[in-house]
């Protein structure tokens, strides 16, 4: 999900009409009186956005753990583990799917759809983590540990401006992503026919591990880019209600971010 494209699009969409005027652009303006506030003149901010972030988080866990209890297994089949996909996780990925980009396109929504995506997302998670977890043992938890520390390492390397995201590294992950995710549109596509491309399943384990590895530093990449969206619609005073919508992204991202890892842990594992 490369929500930095739709985060991008929202901030440009958003900033119409709501930032202060260009300098030497003057304005005839009513004076200004210390009128009551009203819930429409409060702004984005970055603890509000934090505040966001971690309640789309406990949804998450919370929905994951029904989602891993709804995973039947491990089984042995021919001395095989084996564990079986609830096919409601597949209608959850679907629903949150649609949950997210209702609530790009409708920033006053994102407050109801964050929660519904975190709901319906973490339940296909949970399931999706209880299969790895029945072929690797312990791989959960590594993966987890490992999506905190790049969670952390990033953060670091963007607040101390190591990383820039200027409009030139912007555009390059944009595209990146775009292409990654048509990449897996295809490659669904062409299963449905019988087909497969051999780095995205793992029958060519050389290919497939440096695959991972691009698309989990991508990942990363999309965690600068959603830290600079924080920072730009807080500076630039974007409605509060884009706290929610700079949290769905960033939870999307993380989510992105922890199942390429389990993918990458997977494989180095095999």
């Amino acid at each position: 999900m490369p929500n930095p494209v739709l985060n991008e699009a929202t901030f440009e969409e958003a900033s119409k009409g709501w930032a202060a005027p260009k300098a030497g652009s003057h304005v005839q303006t009513q004076p200004v009186t210390d009128g009551p506030v009203t819930n429409w003149q409060k702004s984005m901010t970055v603890n509000g956005t934090i505040s966001a972030s971690a309640v789309l988080l406990v949804i998450l866990l919370v929905a994951a753990s029904f989602g891993w209890n709804a995973a039947t297994g491990p089984e042995t089949v021919d001395g095989v583990d084996t564990y079986s996909f609830p096919p409601m996780a597949m209608l959850g990925i679907v629903i949150g799917f649609v949950a997210v980009l209702v609530a790009m396109r409708k920033p006053n929504l994102a407050k109801i759809f964050g929660p519904v995506y975190a709901i319906c997302y973490g339940f296909a998670v949970g399931a999706i983590s209880k299969g790895y977890e029945t072929l690797f043992n312990g791989i959960v938890l590594q993966a987890v540990l490992a999506t905190a520390s790049v969670f952390a390492v990033m953060l670091v390397l963007y607040r101390t401006r190591i990383i820039k995201v200027t409009d030139k590294f912007r555009r390059n992950v944009i595209f990146a992503t775009l292409g990654v995710m048509v990449l897996y549109i295809g490659s669904f596509i062409f299963s449905l026919f019988g087909g497969s491309l051999p780095f995205l399943n793992g029958d060519n384990m050389l290919l497939s591990i440096l695959f991972s590895v691009f698309v989990c530093g991508l990942a990363s990449m999309n965690l600068a880019l959603d830290f600079d969206f924080i920072e730009r619609g807080t500076n630039s005073g974007l409605p509060k209600a884009y706290e929610w919508v700079a949290a769905l992204g960033l939870v999307v991202t993380l989510v992105w971010l922890y199942l390429e890892i389990l993918r990458l842990l997977s494989y180095l594992r095999s």
